[in-house]
Protein backbone atom coordinates (compact mmCIF):
# COMPACT_ATOMS: atom_id res chain seq x y z
CA UNK A 1 0.00 0.00 0.00
CA UNK A 2 1.46 3.33 -1.11
CA UNK A 3 2.26 6.18 1.24
CA UNK A 4 0.18 9.18 0.13
CA UNK A 5 2.22 12.23 -0.81
CA UNK A 6 -0.37 14.87 0.05
CA UNK A 7 0.04 18.39 -1.25
CA UNK A 8 -1.40 20.33 1.70
CA UNK A 9 1.65 20.06 4.00
CA UNK A 10 3.93 20.94 1.08
CA UNK A 11 1.88 24.05 0.32
CA UNK A 12 1.84 25.02 4.00
CA UNK A 13 5.63 24.78 4.18
CA UNK A 14 6.01 26.91 1.03
CA UNK A 15 3.66 29.55 2.43
CA UNK A 16 5.58 29.61 5.69
CA UNK A 17 8.82 30.21 3.79
CA UNK A 18 7.21 33.17 1.99
CA UNK A 19 6.11 35.01 5.14
CA UNK A 20 9.48 36.60 5.95
CA UNK A 21 9.93 37.80 2.37
CA UNK A 22 6.44 39.32 2.28
CA UNK A 23 7.03 41.12 5.59
CA UNK A 24 10.32 42.47 4.24
CA UNK A 25 8.63 43.68 1.07
CA UNK A 26 5.83 45.42 2.94
CA UNK A 27 8.36 47.08 5.25
CA UNK A 28 9.81 48.57 2.05
CA UNK A 29 6.29 49.72 1.02
CA UNK A 30 6.05 47.06 -1.68
CA UNK A 31 2.93 44.92 -1.87
CA UNK A 32 3.60 41.90 -4.10
CA UNK A 33 0.90 41.98 -6.75
CA UNK A 34 -0.36 39.39 -9.22
CA UNK A 35 -2.25 40.48 -12.34
CA UNK A 36 -4.63 37.88 -13.76
CA UNK A 37 -5.23 38.30 -17.49
CA UNK A 38 -8.20 36.20 -18.57
CA UNK A 39 -10.17 36.19 -21.83
CA UNK A 40 -13.66 34.74 -21.52
CA UNK A 41 -14.99 32.51 -18.75
CA UNK A 42 -13.71 28.96 -19.21
CA UNK A 43 -14.64 26.77 -16.26
CA UNK A 44 -11.09 25.44 -15.80
CA UNK A 45 -9.67 28.98 -15.85
CA UNK A 46 -12.20 30.13 -13.27
CA UNK A 47 -11.45 27.18 -11.00
CA UNK A 48 -7.70 27.83 -11.09
CA UNK A 49 -8.27 31.56 -10.63
CA UNK A 50 -10.35 31.00 -7.50
CA UNK A 51 -7.60 28.85 -6.02
CA UNK A 52 -4.91 31.39 -6.90
CA UNK A 53 -6.87 34.33 -5.46
CA UNK A 54 -7.55 32.42 -2.24
CA UNK A 55 -3.88 31.52 -1.89
CA UNK A 56 -2.81 35.13 -2.53
CA UNK A 57 -5.21 36.39 0.12
CA UNK A 58 -3.90 33.89 2.66
CA UNK A 59 -0.34 35.27 2.49
CA UNK A 60 -0.95 38.94 1.73
CA UNK A 61 -0.36 39.11 -2.01
CA UNK A 62 -2.61 41.55 -3.88
CA UNK A 63 -4.49 40.57 -7.04
CA UNK A 64 -5.47 42.72 -10.01
CA UNK A 65 -8.03 41.30 -12.44
CA UNK A 66 -8.03 42.06 -16.16
CA UNK A 67 -10.99 40.13 -17.56
CA UNK A 68 -11.71 40.61 -21.26
CA UNK A 69 -14.65 39.34 -23.34
CA UNK A 70 -14.24 36.24 -25.49
CA UNK A 71 -14.46 38.34 -28.66
CA UNK A 72 -11.98 41.03 -27.55
CA UNK A 73 -10.10 42.45 -30.52
CA UNK A 74 -6.38 41.85 -30.87
CA UNK A 75 -5.34 45.49 -30.43
CA UNK A 76 -7.20 45.77 -27.12
CA UNK A 77 -5.79 42.50 -25.78
CA UNK A 78 -2.19 43.40 -26.58
CA UNK A 79 -2.63 46.92 -25.22
CA UNK A 80 -3.75 45.44 -21.88
CA UNK A 81 -0.83 43.01 -21.88
CA UNK A 82 1.64 45.81 -22.57
CA UNK A 83 0.11 47.91 -19.80
CA UNK A 84 0.67 45.07 -17.33
CA UNK A 85 4.24 44.59 -18.61
CA UNK A 86 5.12 48.20 -17.90
CA UNK A 87 3.14 48.75 -14.69
CA UNK A 88 5.71 48.86 -11.88
CA UNK A 89 2.99 47.99 -9.36
CA UNK A 90 2.44 44.61 -11.03
CA UNK A 91 5.09 42.02 -10.20
CA UNK A 92 3.63 38.89 -11.77
CA UNK A 93 1.26 38.17 -14.66
CA UNK A 94 -0.85 35.04 -14.98
CA UNK A 95 -2.05 34.90 -18.59
CA UNK A 96 -4.63 32.17 -19.02
CA UNK A 97 -4.22 29.94 -22.03
CA UNK A 98 -5.29 28.77 -24.50
CA UNK A 99 -6.34 32.13 -25.87
CA UNK A 100 -9.27 32.29 -28.31
CA UNK A 101 -8.27 31.31 -31.84
CA UNK A 102 -8.43 34.88 -33.17
CA UNK A 103 -5.68 36.01 -30.76
CA UNK A 104 -2.06 35.20 -31.61
CA UNK A 105 -0.95 33.16 -28.60
CA UNK A 106 2.63 32.80 -29.83
CA UNK A 107 2.89 36.59 -30.12
CA UNK A 108 1.44 36.94 -26.60
CA UNK A 109 4.05 34.58 -25.19
CA UNK A 110 6.80 36.54 -26.94
CA UNK A 111 5.56 39.88 -25.61
CA UNK A 112 4.94 38.81 -22.01
CA UNK A 113 7.79 40.12 -19.85
CA UNK A 114 9.77 37.06 -18.63
CA UNK A 115 10.50 38.86 -15.34
CA UNK A 116 6.74 38.89 -14.70
CA UNK A 117 5.98 35.50 -16.28
CA UNK A 118 5.13 33.75 -13.01
CA UNK A 119 3.49 30.80 -14.79
CA UNK A 120 6.58 30.01 -16.88
CA UNK A 121 5.04 30.13 -20.35
CA UNK A 122 7.47 32.39 -22.25
CA UNK A 123 10.33 31.04 -24.34
CA UNK A 124 12.78 32.86 -22.06
CA UNK A 125 11.33 31.21 -18.94
CA UNK A 126 11.56 27.79 -20.56
CA UNK A 127 15.12 28.54 -21.62
CA UNK A 128 15.88 29.27 -17.97
CA UNK A 129 14.56 25.83 -17.03
CA UNK A 130 16.64 24.12 -19.69
CA UNK A 131 19.84 26.01 -18.83
CA UNK A 132 19.17 25.93 -15.06
CA UNK A 133 19.60 29.70 -14.84
CA UNK A 134 17.49 32.41 -13.23
CA UNK A 135 15.63 33.57 -16.33
CA UNK A 136 11.94 33.99 -15.63
CA UNK A 137 10.21 31.22 -13.71
CA UNK A 138 9.57 27.50 -14.16
CA UNK A 139 6.08 26.33 -15.13
CA UNK A 140 4.19 26.09 -11.84
CA UNK A 141 2.87 22.54 -12.19
CA UNK A 142 6.29 21.14 -13.09
CA UNK A 143 7.86 22.89 -10.11
CA UNK A 144 5.03 21.69 -7.86
CA UNK A 145 5.90 18.08 -8.71
CA UNK A 146 9.52 18.75 -7.78
CA UNK A 147 8.53 20.51 -4.54
CA UNK A 148 6.60 17.40 -3.49
CA UNK A 149 9.60 15.15 -4.09
CA UNK A 150 11.82 17.57 -2.17
CA UNK A 151 9.43 17.96 0.79
CA UNK A 152 9.06 14.21 1.29
CA UNK A 153 12.81 13.64 1.08
CA UNK A 154 12.69 11.62 -2.14
CA UNK A 155 16.22 11.60 -3.54
CA UNK A 156 16.50 12.07 -7.29
CA UNK A 157 20.29 11.84 -7.72
CA UNK A 158 21.29 8.54 -9.24
CA UNK A 159 17.67 7.44 -9.67
CA UNK A 160 15.90 6.46 -12.88
CA UNK A 161 12.90 8.66 -13.69
CA UNK A 162 10.22 8.11 -16.31
CA UNK A 163 8.14 11.11 -17.40
CA UNK A 164 4.96 10.22 -19.28
CA UNK A 165 4.20 13.26 -21.43
CA UNK A 166 6.25 15.85 -23.31
CA UNK A 167 4.22 19.05 -23.11
CA UNK A 168 5.93 22.40 -22.55
CA UNK A 169 3.68 22.90 -19.52
CA UNK A 170 4.88 19.87 -17.56
CA UNK A 171 6.56 16.99 -19.39
CA UNK A 172 9.62 18.61 -20.91
CA UNK A 173 10.33 21.11 -18.10
CA UNK A 174 9.96 18.51 -15.35
CA UNK A 175 12.27 16.18 -17.28
CA UNK A 176 14.92 18.89 -17.27
CA UNK A 177 14.35 19.70 -13.61
CA UNK A 178 14.82 16.03 -12.70
CA UNK A 179 18.00 15.99 -14.76
CA UNK A 180 19.28 19.05 -12.89
CA UNK A 181 18.78 16.96 -9.73
CA UNK A 182 21.02 14.28 -11.30
CA UNK A 183 18.31 11.79 -12.15
CA UNK A 184 18.57 9.69 -15.32
CA UNK A 185 15.43 10.60 -17.23
CA UNK A 186 13.42 8.93 -19.98
CA UNK A 187 10.58 10.99 -21.47
CA UNK A 188 7.78 8.83 -22.86
CA UNK A 189 5.23 10.00 -25.39
CA UNK A 190 2.74 8.78 -27.99
CA UNK A 191 5.49 7.34 -30.21
CA UNK A 192 7.28 5.49 -27.39
CA UNK A 193 6.87 1.74 -27.91
CA UNK A 194 5.77 -0.30 -24.89
CA UNK A 195 5.64 2.51 -22.33
CA UNK A 196 4.91 0.10 -19.41
CA UNK A 197 8.23 -1.67 -19.98
CA UNK A 198 9.97 1.71 -19.61
CA UNK A 199 8.08 2.91 -16.55
CA UNK A 200 8.51 -0.38 -14.66
CA UNK A 201 12.28 0.16 -14.79
CA UNK A 202 12.04 3.61 -13.18
CA UNK A 203 12.35 4.57 -9.53
CA UNK A 204 10.22 7.71 -10.03
CA UNK A 205 7.29 8.09 -12.43
CA UNK A 206 5.83 11.50 -13.31
CA UNK A 207 2.45 10.94 -14.97
CA UNK A 208 1.59 14.02 -17.03
CA UNK A 209 0.17 12.81 -20.34
CA UNK A 210 -3.22 14.42 -19.76
CA UNK A 211 -4.92 11.11 -20.54
CA UNK A 212 -7.26 10.45 -17.63
CA UNK A 213 -6.80 7.10 -15.85
CA UNK A 214 -4.54 5.80 -18.61
CA UNK A 215 -1.87 4.40 -16.26
CA UNK A 216 -2.72 1.16 -14.50
CA UNK A 217 -1.03 -1.72 -12.71
CA UNK A 218 0.93 -2.79 -15.81
CA UNK A 219 2.98 0.43 -15.63
CA UNK A 220 4.28 0.04 -12.08
CA UNK A 221 6.23 -2.23 -9.78
CA UNK A 222 6.58 -2.36 -6.04
CA UNK A 223 8.31 0.50 -4.26
CA UNK A 224 8.14 3.16 -6.97
CA UNK A 225 7.30 6.82 -6.36
CA UNK A 226 4.45 7.93 -8.61
CA UNK A 227 3.57 11.62 -9.01
CA UNK A 228 0.20 12.02 -10.74
CA UNK A 229 -0.01 15.45 -12.37
CA UNK A 230 -3.21 14.82 -14.33
CA UNK A 231 -6.64 16.01 -13.29
CA UNK A 232 -10.01 15.73 -14.98
CA UNK A 233 -13.66 15.14 -14.24
CA UNK A 234 -14.73 11.52 -14.65
CA UNK A 235 -18.41 11.64 -15.59
CA UNK A 236 -18.98 7.93 -15.02
CA UNK A 237 -17.51 8.03 -11.50
CA UNK A 238 -18.72 11.52 -10.70
CA UNK A 239 -15.38 12.65 -9.31
CA UNK A 240 -12.00 14.15 -10.14
CA UNK A 241 -9.40 11.67 -11.36
CA UNK A 242 -5.77 11.84 -12.46
CA UNK A 243 -3.77 10.09 -15.17
CA UNK A 244 -3.29 7.14 -12.79
CA UNK A 245 -5.91 4.51 -12.01
CA UNK A 246 -5.54 4.99 -8.28
CA UNK A 247 -7.24 1.75 -7.21
CA UNK A 248 -4.77 -0.29 -9.30
CA UNK A 249 -1.55 1.61 -8.60
CA UNK A 250 -1.98 2.44 -4.91
CA UNK A 251 -1.63 -1.18 -3.69
CA UNK A 252 1.63 -1.58 -5.63
CA UNK A 253 3.57 1.70 -5.52
CA UNK A 254 5.71 2.76 -2.59
CA UNK A 255 4.42 6.34 -2.66
CA UNK A 256 1.74 8.10 -4.69
CA UNK A 257 0.22 11.58 -4.94
CA UNK A 258 -3.59 11.56 -4.64
CA UNK A 259 -5.96 13.34 -7.02
CA UNK A 260 -7.35 15.66 -5.83
CA UNK A 261 -5.14 16.79 -2.97
CA UNK A 262 -1.73 16.20 -4.51
CA UNK A 263 0.12 18.27 -7.10
CA UNK A 264 -2.79 20.66 -7.66
CA UNK A 265 -2.72 21.72 -4.02
CA UNK A 266 0.89 22.86 -4.44
CA UNK A 267 0.65 24.52 -7.86
CA UNK A 268 -1.10 27.73 -6.79
CA UNK A 269 1.34 28.10 -3.89
CA UNK A 270 4.25 27.89 -6.34
CA UNK A 271 2.54 30.57 -8.46
CA UNK A 272 2.29 32.90 -5.47
CA UNK A 273 5.90 32.22 -4.48
CA UNK A 274 6.94 33.34 -7.96
CA UNK A 275 5.06 36.62 -7.49
CA UNK A 276 6.94 37.19 -4.23
CA UNK A 277 10.28 36.38 -5.88
CA UNK A 278 9.50 38.81 -8.71
CA UNK A 279 8.64 41.53 -6.19
CA UNK A 280 11.93 40.92 -4.37
CA UNK A 281 13.75 41.84 -7.58
CA UNK A 282 12.44 45.38 -7.08
CA UNK A 283 14.39 45.62 -3.80
CA UNK A 284 17.44 43.98 -5.34
CA UNK A 285 17.46 46.57 -8.12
Amino acid sequence: MAALLKGAPVAAALCERMKHDIEELKAANITPTLAILRVGNRDDDLSYERGAVKRCASVGVAVRHEVLPEDVDSDTFFAVLEDLNTDEGVHGILMFRPLPAHLDEEKARRLLNPAKDVDGCTDASLAGVFTNTQIGFAPCTAQAAMEILRFYGIECAGKKAAVIGRSLVVGRPVSMMLMHENATVVTCHTRTPDVPSVTREADIIIACSGQMESIGAAYVREGQVVVDVGIGWNEAKGKLCGDVRFEEVEPVAGALTPVPGGVGAVTTCVLVSHVVEAAKLVIDK
